[in-house]
């Protein structure tokens, strides 16, 4: 299988360069993620959900235009049950997602490691989730201590995550 091509509309920014260049200006997430899609860099703008073990929301939201926009979904560090899997993250490629940052779990890691998406989770679980549209949507979200808000930007890579105070 070949990799999928690197993002050219938005080139890699490593993270540890970044937070050298700028600093305090970032918050780090100290939880460690994995990477687990194709995309191994990737970065723009928050959009965000709140929902525990019910991936509806994700899924409405990744089916439309991404405009470049990073997902970070807060799914409450559960592992319980996977909040994308291949599907899903084939409709966010398709719209136009850079990335989809999943504080819980994914399903198809296989599939979506060969998808021209990047991809952050704690982990996969084969167990499907609920979908029942619990949950909210751009509304800030608080995982490992830092902020995430709607519109702020996030640079992810296998160092990490770092977001915009």
């Amino acid at each position: 299988m070949a990799a999928p091509a690197e993002n050219t509309s938005n080139p890699a920014v490593n993270t540890a360069d970044l937070y050298d260049e700028r600093g305090e200006e970032l918050a780090s997430v100290s939880l460690q993620f994995q990477s687990l899609g194709g995309r191994s860099h990737f970065s723009g703008p928050v959009r965000t959900i709140r929902c525990f073990q019910d991936n509806a929301l994700v899924k409405s939201t990744l089916a439309t235009p991404g405009n470049g926009a990073v997902l970070v979904v807060d799914g409450g560090g559960s592992l319980g049950t996977a909040l994308m899997g291949d599907m899903i993250a084939e409709s966010a490629v398709a719209n136009g997602w850079a990335g989809v940052v999943i504080n819980g779990a994914i399903r198809d890691r296989e599939a979506i490691a060969v998808l021209d998406l990047g991809v952050k989770a704690l982990g996969s679980n084969p167990r499907k989730s609920a979908k029942d549209g619990a949950g909210e949507v751009d509304v800030d979200l608080v995982i490992d201590g830092v902020t995430f808000r709607p519109g702020a930007t996030v640079w992810c890579d296998p160092d990490g995550i770092l977001v915009q105070r």
